[in-house]
């Protein structure tokens, strides 16, 4: 039994298989929580949010932190995985940059030592740095549970604020990013009430690439967070860019669409008002910022 100050009573395991942490949550239910990072869990359970009976620690598990360069030249990332850990790693910075940006972005050095890709994701918060990142780069997030592994793609994977399709006793063990496509060029604008440590109040990943195929020969993903109930992917705004030449017409163009897709909230930290028009801003720079790379890849 573990106590602490501030801190409910509760058993403490660490985890050494999947079928072990599968077996703990079905019988213990509500009552258990996993730990990742416990950069949430902690406080929630410090200010009397959550009471759990027993804590599973995951990050000992086989699989559960690191990162692997596919021979495809796709990322496989462990749930476990720090913010810290993607942002130094050269396989991130070199082959999936924008998911290295997203994590920079998180909180504070401090925090992003232990706060996790898995715990970011899994929580659901709406203001979750890494969550459009994972929308505008395709990733599939491995599922473990009672029926076996399953994989679910990012776009799926989030169904309202603090919510997911993570059924009873299912946890999450790798994110996996596929290789992105030639020429691509990638970047992340967050807005918050300070310069850095803060919640995201707007976020917009923008990840472009050449596209014969297309009219304007280049395709475009935006995904917004912090805007709506989940992050989301500004379609709307994605099929204006790609049906029209880059350039700043075609930007404010998309950059209104994306306004128009964001279904933002008033709260204590601005108005619902104020983060359309922070998106509308964000759009135009993040496109700006990856137009002059592509052009400059040319």
């Amino acid at each position: 039994m573990f106590a602490r100050p501030g801190l409910p009573i509760f058993d403490y395991v660490k985890a050494t298989s999947a079928n072990e942490v599968v077996t703990l949550l079905r019988e213990h239910g509500e009552g258990a929580r996993l730990l990742m990072g416990g950069t949430d869990l902690f406080p929630n359970m410090r200010d009397g949010r959550l009471h759990p009976r027993i804590v599973i620690d995951l990050k000992g598990m086989p699989g559960m932190r690191g990162i692997v360069h596919g021979p495809t030249g796709g990322l496989v990332v462990g749930a476990a995985t720090t913010m810290n850990e993607l942002v130094a790693h050269p396989a991130v910075r070199a082959y999936c940059p924008l998911l290295a940006y997203a994590a920079a972005s998180v909180a504070s050095y401090q925090v992003r030592s232990r706060a996790t890709l898995g715990g970011n994701l899994c929580n659901a918060s709406p203001c979750a740095d890494t969550s459009p990142a994972t929308l505008v780069l395709q990733a599939e997030f491995t599922l473990q549970g009672p029926s076996g592994e399953r994989s679910v793609p990012a776009t799926e994977f989030f169904t309202g604020p603090g919510q997911t399709v993570l059924q009873p006793a299912e946890f999450m063990t790798t994110i996996r990013f596929p290789l992105v496509p030639a020429g691509a060029c990638t970047t992340y604008h967050k807005l918050g009430r300070c310069r850095s440590g803060d919640l995201s109040l707007v976020g917009v990943a923008v990840l472009g690439y050449p596209d014969s195929g297309l009219p304007s020969g280049y395709r475009f993903r935006i995904g917004l967070g912090s805007v709506a109930p989940t992050p989301i992917r500004a379609r709307l705004a994605e099929a204006v860019l790609a049906s029209h030449a880059p350039g700043k017409e075609s930007f404010v163009r998309a950059a209104e669409e994306a306004r128009s897709e964001a279904d933002p909230i008033t709260d204590v930290r601005g108005t619902a008002e104020y983060q359309r028009d922070m998106v509308r801003t964000l759009t135009i720079r993040a496109l700006g910022d990856v137009w002059a790379k592509l052009k400059e890849a040319k």
